[in-house]
């Protein structure tokens, strides 16, 4: 049975539910953005409005969940990696996560960035409304969408070597990586 929290060998399991509903959040925040983005802006599409209002709110879920993945990952044992691992790969590992750590922050940052330079409140889930951190400013609203863009083009690499090296590790290393972040 998988303790609450982390051991030397094993992440617990608050650490996995953290990382498979951010893990599924952000592949469906990435699917809906590219999806978004081919729907026309011409006149008042309904649609379209909708699903950027939903992608705002998910992804600050995205940046709640971060903080505390943030808080338990500084306060708890982080797993050993695999012993077997030649030094470029540790180093890589980690590069990997950095990143997603950084991207993670930056993406919903920019997106509330961009509302704000836009004038369009955000919202959390009706619950309460985000202040705005910038005037309106439609030049920069345009910049903001192109950084939000490139932040999100830079995720789907590494999401794919981190995809693709889990499963390595699993079925042809056959070690226990993948199975760490497992119930």
């Amino acid at each position: 049975m998988t303790s609450i929290g982390n051991t030397e060998e094993r992440f617990g399991v608050v650490a996995i539910l953290l990382h498979w509903s951010m893990a599924l959040l952000i592949i469906g925040l990435a699917a809906l953005g590219l999806y978004m983005v081919t729907l026309p802006d011409v006149g008042f599409n309904t649609k379209k409005i909708m699903l950027i209002l939903y992608h705002k709110e998910v992804g600050l879920l995205v940046l709640v969940l971060l903080a505390a993945r943030l808080a338990w990952r500084l306060t708890h044992v982080l797993p050993q990696l695999a012993a077997h691992l030649p030094d470029w790969q540790k180093i890589a590992a980690r590069f990997v996560h950095l990143c997603f750590y950084a991207l993670m922050f930056a993406l919903p940052m920019t997106g509330w960035l961009m509302s704000s330079a836009a004038g369009i409140p955000v919202s959390f889930f009706g619950l309460f409304t985000l202040p705005d951190f910038l005037p309106h400013d439609d030049y920069l609203f345009q910049r903001l969408i192109d950084i939000h863009k490139w932040f999100a083009f830079a995720l789907i690499p590494f999401l794919c070597v981190h995809v693709g090296a889990a499963l390595m590790h699993h079925f042809v290393l056959k070690d226990d990586t993948l199975r760490r972040m497992l119930p």
